[in-house]
C-alpha cells in the first residue's frame, strides 16, 4: 500500500514538474515561434524589395547583396530566437567564431578573391561587356562573379581571372569613353620633302569618314632616327573604329608614299668581304 502511495506521489511530482516546465517555457517557445515566423516574413520582404530596387540596375551586384543580407539576417534571427527560448548563445557564438576562423585560414585565397569581387561590384572599375586589358589578357568581360571574372579574348579564348588579382593590380578599361586616339608613326627618308609627306598623311586622314574633325588630327616630326625622319600621327576616332582605321591607314600611307615618290627607309646592312693571303 505504501509503495502504491509512493508511486502516486512521484507521478504527481513529475506531473507538477512537467506543468511547471510547460508554464515556464510555453510562453517563451510560443513567443519564439511567432518571432521566427514574423522575422522570416520581414527578411523575405526586405530581400524582395532590395531585389526590385537593384535588379534592373545591376543584376550581378543585386544577386550578391540579396544573398548576403538574407544569410546574415537569418543567422541573427536564429540566434535571437534561441536566446528567447533560454538557450545560451554565448558558447554558440563562440563556436561560430572559431569555425569561421578555421574556414578563413583554410580559404585565404578564396577569401581574397571574395573581397576583390566585393570591391569590383561596389566600385565598378568595369562592367559586363567592357573591353579590358588585365593580367596580360585583352578581351571583353563576359561575366563578373563574386570570386572570378570571365573574359573572352578576341581570338576566341575564355580566360578566368581571380578577382583578388584584378582588385590589387592595374587594369585598362577601353570602353569607358566613346572616342579613342589612334597613334601612328611613319618614317620617311632624310632626302624626302617633309611638308609633302605631312600633307599626304593629313589628306588621307581627312578623306576617311572615321577620323574625327574635332579634335583635329596632328602630324609632326616626332624624332630623327638613324636612317629615317619619323612622323608622329595622332587622329581621333570612335572607339569601335580605332583598329580598322589604324590598319587601313598603314596600307593607304604606304601606297600613297610609293605613288608620290616618298621613300620609307628600312634597316640595311652592308657586308664587306676581304680576301687575305
Amino acid at each position: 500500500m505504501e509503495d502504491l502511495l509512493g508511486a502516486d506521489g512521484r507521478a504527481s511530482e513529475y506531473v507538477d514538474q512537467a506543468i511547471a516546465l510547460v508554464m515556464t517555457y510555453a510562453p517563451k517557445v510560443l513567443l519564439a515561434i511567432i518571432t521566427l515566423i514574423i522575422g522570416m516574413w520581414l527578411i523575405n520582404r526586405f530581400v524582395r524589395v532590395l531585389d526590385s530596387k537593384l535588379g534592373k540596375k545591376d543584376p550581378t551586384l543585386n544577386t550578391f547583396l540579396c544573398g548576403l543580407f538574407s544569410a546574415i539576417l537569418k543567422i541573427l534571427l536564429l540566434i535571437s530566437v534561441a536566446s528567447m527560448v533560454g538557450i545560451a548563445t554565448t558558447s554558440f557564438i563562440a563556436i561560430i567564431g572559431a569555425a569561421g576562423l578555421a574556414v578563413g585560414l583554410a580559404l585565404q585565397g578564396s577569401l581574397g578573391n571574395f573581397a576583390g569581387g566585393v570591391l569590383i561590384l561596389l566600385f565598378k572599375p568595369f562592367k559586363v561587356g567592357d573591353v579590358i586589358e588585365a593580367q596580360g589578357f585583352l578581351g571583353s568581360v563576359r561575366e563578373i562573379s563574386i570570386l572570378y571574372t570571365i573574359v573572352d579574348t578576341f581570338d576566341n579564348r575564355r580566360v578566368v581571372i581571380p578577382n583578388g588579382q584584378l582588385s590589387n593590380s592595374s587594369l585598362t578599361n577601353m570602353s569607358v569613353y566613346d572616342t579613342r586616339r589612334c597613334d601612328m608613326s611613319f618614317g620617311i627618308g632624310y632626302s624626302d620633302d617633309i611638308d609633302k609627306a605631312k600633307a599626304i598623311v593629313l589628306r588621307l586622314i581627312s578623306e576617311d569618314e572615321r577620323a574625327m574633325k574635332d579634335p583635329a588630327p596632328l602630324v609632326v616630326v616626332g624624332s630623327l632616327g638613324d636612317s629615317s625622319v619619323n612622323l608622329t600621327v595622332r587622329a581621333w576616332t570612335k572607339a569601335g573604329d580605332l583598329w580598322p582605321f589604324n590598319w587601313d591607314m598603314q596600307e593607304r600611307v604606304k601606297k600613297a608614299f610609293d605613288a608620290e615618290g616618298i621613300s620609307i627607309p628600312f634597316p640595311q646592312r652592308d657586308v664587306h668581304m676581304y680576301k687575305t693571303e
